[in-house]
């Protein structure tokens, strides 16, 4: 069971919380005391795998089906939270997908889509959740960007472009609301252990491992330790920043 950590009494909502990176940040938030609401789009199965993996370490979750593109849907999130906890403290805009291809094989449709799960999705989500932190003086935003939008990547322009965006998106909302105690900032994670990385084939993903000077892909669990990092007390003066734990594949 449990037995408190240094986010106790905290609720968190992440987005895309389902699988991968967003699974394990749900997973490490709980593990230090927060309750959690698990948001998917489809994948309800596994979401309410999380839910049921958090409360067996002792916290409190629950799944929430929601497109995050929608603004009505990301407030239902919010509303979610303080129904059952009557607060929220730290929002983690997790919810992306990826597209591997040449900008002139990338439609419109396309690009479009991968601007509204990054982009639309965090500024919909911070919208619905900013009046309730204003009010409470406090609140943690935390926007899971990419090492790509620090440098960007061939063949992944939409994606780069997008996860370029939430950076922008962090330091100037950072700016907008830090006086009302509220941080808000960014994790920039390089190649990590994902369905994201399955179009690889085992000779592409060790040559990328081998390209890292910590000669290694990241996890799960790397980018969740970030995220910890930044909703904790000790960050309390952190804001506007991108954290990158990406193995050394950008400095």
């Amino acid at each position: 069971m449990l037995r408190g950590g240094q986010l106790t009494g905290q609720v968190a909502i992440v987005t895309g919380a389902a699988r991968g990176i967003g699974r394990a940040i749900a997973l490490a938030l709980a593990q230090e005391g927060a309750a959690v609401v698990v948001n998917y789009r489809v994948h309800a199965e596994a979401a309410e795998q999380v839910v049921q993996a958090i409360r067996a370490m002792g916290s409190d979750a629950v799944a929430v089906q929601a497109d995050v593109t929608c603004p009505h849907a990301a407030r239902s999130l919010v509303q979610a939270a303080l129904d059952r906890w009557g607060r929220v403290d730290i929002l983690v805009n997790n919810a992306g997908v990826a597209l591997y291809r040449l900008l002139l094989d990338t439609s419109v449709d396309e690009w479009d889509a991968i601007m509204a799960v990054h982009l639309r999705g965090a500024f919909n989500c911070s919208q619905a959740v900013l009046p309730h932190m204003l009010r409470a003086g406090r609140g943690r935003i935390i926007n899971i960007s990419s090492v790509w939008g620090q440098v960007g990547a061939a063949n992944e322009v939409a994606y780069s472009t997008a996860k370029a965006g939430l950076i922008g998106f962090t330091r100037a909302l950072a700016k907008e609301v830090g006086r009302a105690g509220i941080t808000v900032n960014a994790v920039a994670p390089g190649a990590i252990e994902t369905d994201m990385l399955n179009g690889l084939s085992e000779a592409e993903r060790a040559e990328l491992a081998a390209d890292i000077p910590l000669s290694r892909l990241g996890q799960p669990a790397d980018a969740a330790a970030a995220v910890v990092f930044l909703a904790s007390p000790a960050a309390s003066y952190v804001t506007g920043q991108v954290i990158s734990p990406n193995g050394g594949m950008a400095m």
